[in-house]
């Protein structure tokens, strides 16, 4: 899943520093650019490591580049590899083979883009929002 995440470029002294903002206290650092994918996938592995949490959904880009604790570096986004996480096993993904309209696949495709995720964090997210509203109307 694509996750945003923040470089503090480094020099020919220091790293790279990177901050992973959806993984709150999850940093890393590389002295080559190519390095940080591993790096940050690393770093978040050892985030999540032991941890009864849900995985938290990838922030859009419009809610975090006016954050003041991030200025002076660069934004990019990063696939994170969810299958390698410890997490509960009601949280690990899982591969499904659906047919819907193709008309409605770009429709997903062109909200998953403005909403920062990928197409399968944004359908994720509407299931949960669709699953939460009808326990809601059961209840």
């Amino acid at each position: 899943m694509l996750y945003p995440i923040y470089v503090h470029p480094g020099d020919a002294v220091h790293a790279h520093g990177v901050t992973v903002p959806n993984f709150p206290g999850c940093f890393s650092a590389a002295d080559d650019w190519q390095d940080l994918p591993r790096r940050v996938q690393e770093a978040v592995e050892l985030w999540c490591m032991g941890e009864d949490l849900p995985l938290p959904e990838p922030t859009a880009f419009e809610k975090l580049v006016t954050h003041p604790d991030y200025t002076g570096g660069v934004w990019m986004l990063m696939d994170i590899d969810l299958t390698k996480l410890e997490v509960k096993s009601s949280q690990r993904p899982k591969r499904i083979n659906i047919s819907i309209p193709a008309g409605l696949v770009h429709d997903i495709d062109q909200a998953a883009r403005a909403s920062g995720c990928t197409r399968s964090g944004f359908l994720a997210k509407a299931a949960r929002m669709a699953v939460g509203a009808q326990n809601a109307i059961q209840a």
